[in-house]
Formats: structure tokens, C-alpha cells, sequence
């Protein structure tokens, strides 16, 4: 079996981030609307504000470790495969 490059290592470490970070963007920004639609009393109007701002913030995460993700197997060294 062949051994795994500290580079996979990496690369499987930062994919695996994206669906916390993408939920916590989430819930952080519809969490901070709704604090604010009981402090304003603006019901579901900051809500509504917060959870697309958070859904935005979710996706430029997903992006940003996209692009990590895809310059590491750029970067990566290509390994000549087995001939049988």
C-alpha cells in the first residue's frame, strides 16, 4: 500500500472544514437577526437579513478552501503510476 503524502493529509483536513464552517456561518448570522429583531423589535425583517448574510459569508468560505484546496493539488508532485 502505498504511503500518503503529508500534502493529502492537508488537503482532506481542509475539505473536511467546509460543512462546519458552512452551518456555523449560518446559524451565526441568522442567531445575530434574530437578537436583533427582539432588541428592534423589526421581526422577521433582521432574520431574514441575517440568514443571507450568513448564507453569503457560508459560501465565500466554501470558495475560499476551494481555491486552497485547488492550488495544494497544483502544487502537489505528480507521481508516475505502476505499470504492470
Amino acid at each position: 500500500m502505498a504511503r500518503t503524502s503529508p500534502t493529502t493529509w492537508q488537503l482532506v483536513g481542509q475539505l473536511s472544514t467546509i460543512g462546519m464552517s458552512f452551518v456555523l456561518a449560518l446559524v451565526l448570522g441568522f442567531g445575530a437577526g434574530y437578537w436583533l429583531d427582539t432588541q428592534l423589535e423589526t421581526k422577521p425583517w433582521l432574520s431574514f437579513l441575517g440568514f443571507f448574510l450568513g448564507l453569503a459569508a457560508g459560501m465565500l468560505n466554501v470558495y475560499r478552501v476551494m481555491q486552497l484546496a485547488g492550488r495544494t493539488t497544483d502544487a502537489a508532485p505528480k507521481l508516475p503510476a505502476d505499470r504492470k
